[in-house]
């Protein structure tokens, strides 16, 4: 993806990912599963992320790799709240205020202390129940971390 504004295709694409990503559970046994394999993935890649996964107010999953800092911690926050928030991946949000010319920071009217729509948090939607919790990434570039976690939740949908 651009660091510009996005296309409405890129955008397009982005809720594509969030439909067919949808799960039919999840559990603290999920959120385990897939924190792992999220961890195996960026180990393999040699790349250095916090990974964290909640369902609601509680953390079910948090590993932080070689290389990665407590800022890391607050970039998972900060990204989570989007998701609770709008319901939809913190990179959907930002690329949404982006497609209309605008930045989330300066348009949301939300503390950007406490809020970021870059990418790497996504929802945990459960089909018939809706957005439970979110699963994030932080460390490489937003584009990326977003990438990141899509690729692990199609490797957890395929394995379950």
């Amino acid at each position: 993806m651009s660091s510009g504004a996005p296309e409405v295709s890129e955008v397009a694409a982005l809720e594509e990912d969030e439909r067919r990503l949808a799960l039919d559970r999840f559990g603290n046994d999920d959120a385990w599963r897939l924190g792992s394999l999220l961890a195996g993935l960026a180990r393999e890649r040699g790349a250095a992320v916090t990974i964290g996964i909640r369902r609601g107010a509680q953390q079910l999953f948090h590993c932080a790799l070689p290389g990665t800092s407590a800022d890391n911690d607050a970039w998972i926050a900060r990204k989570c709240r989007v998701v609770e928030r709008y319901g939809e991946s913190s990179f959907l949000v930002g690329a949404r205020f982006r497609a209309k010319g605008r930045t989330f920071e300066e348009s949301s009217r939300l503390d950007p202390d406490h809020y970021a729509a870059h990418g790497g948090a996504f929802p945990l939607r459960v089909r018939g129940t809706g957005v439970v919790g979110a699963v994030a990434v932080s460390g490489l570039a937003q584009a990326e971390d977003h990438a990141l976690v899509v690729e692990g939740l199609e490797r957890f949908l395929a394995e379950s």
